[in-house]
């Protein structure tokens, strides 16, 4: 265990990763002196501002946090130089140069993959869609490219239900991947574990999910439009479209699952509508 006194630690996170990163590292006697986010956001329909699940948090544990609107900013700066061990997850953001150089213990990130293999944005989801069972986490040196630094340790995650949604995947790989930093954390402070640094030629690399990737054809792969729908589920969610009078409506599939090779669809929300059995909606559209 690392004592306070040796280690000051600030996070940096955002998303509902980050959270389940934070309640483990507490679960682990570990909490964070100060939390880095992103300012509130304007969320849903009517565009409420909503804090980011991190700072729900550092308000919920009283502890410290700081929202600062560019990373090279001096009162940031001046702010963060107190903290001699910086932790990423899921923060969004590349961290500059000027920050990767300053704590004593580096700047380590939590990362949702076996790196050198889906870098980017959106590991978890891509994982899915690829069908990929080899899954797990890294402990990385953050350096000014993207998921690029040298591996601290590595850990391989067997999940026995594969194929699993994002949702659950998010959870097993943010508890795996904080308790491997809690493990590593007292012998990478006493400098006893050397990083390794990646093959690039074995790097693959993941792009933004975009709202229009959620459109799937029912005509398509069965096996493919399950995995879209296991990995859309918490955003931007899997949809099709059908004709409705002279204009198109959107049909965002809830819940599925693949029977014998076939799609099951089993809920859905028409477009306007309240979610429903699949069965209801072919019922009321034929």
């Amino acid at each position: 265990m690392i004592s306070n006194n040796q280690v000051k630690i600030a996070f940096f996170g955002n998303s509902e990763f980050s959270l389940i990163v934070l309640k483990e590292l507490k679960n682990n006697g570990i909490i964070p002196e100060l939390i880095v986010t992103t300012p509130d956001k304007p969320q849903g329909r009517k565009m409420v501002l909503t804090p980011t699940p991190t700072k729900i948090w550092a308000e919920e544990n009283s502890v410290e946090y700081i929202e600062p609107l560019k990373l090279k900013d001096e009162s940031f700066l001046s702010k963060i130089s107190n903290y001699n061990l910086f932790v990423v997850a899921s923060y969004g953001k590349i961290i500059p140069k000027v920050l990767v150089d300053m704590p004593e213990y580096n700047v380590l990130n939590i990362h949702p993959s076996l790196l050198p293999k889906y870098r980017g944005p959106s590991p978890l989801q891509t994982q899915i869609l690829n069908d990929e069972k080899n899954v797990g986490v890294s402990i990385m040196l953050i350096d000014e490219q993207v998921d690029h630094g040298a591996i601290i340790t590595q850990k391989r995650v067997d999940i026995s239900t594969w194929p699993v949604g994002f949702i659950a995947l998010q959870e097993i790989l943010a508890k795996e991947g904080s308790n491997l930093l809690v493990e590593i954390l007292p012998e990478w402070i006493r400098g006893k574990i050397k990083p390794v640094a990646q093959n690039d030629n074995d790097a693959t690399f993941t792009k933004k999910v975009e709202k229009a990737d959620g459109l799937i054809n029912l005509s398509e792969n069965n096996s493919k439009n399950f995995l879209k729908i296991l990995a859309y589920e918490d955003w931007p969610k899997t949809y099709f479209e059908i004709e409705k009078g002279k204009g198109i409506m959107r049909v965002i599939i809830k819940k599925a699952e693949m029977k014998d090779g076939s799609l099951e669809i089993q809920k859905v929300i028409p477009e306007g509508k309240k979610e429903m059995s699949y069965n209801d909606f072919l019922r009321g559209h034929n």
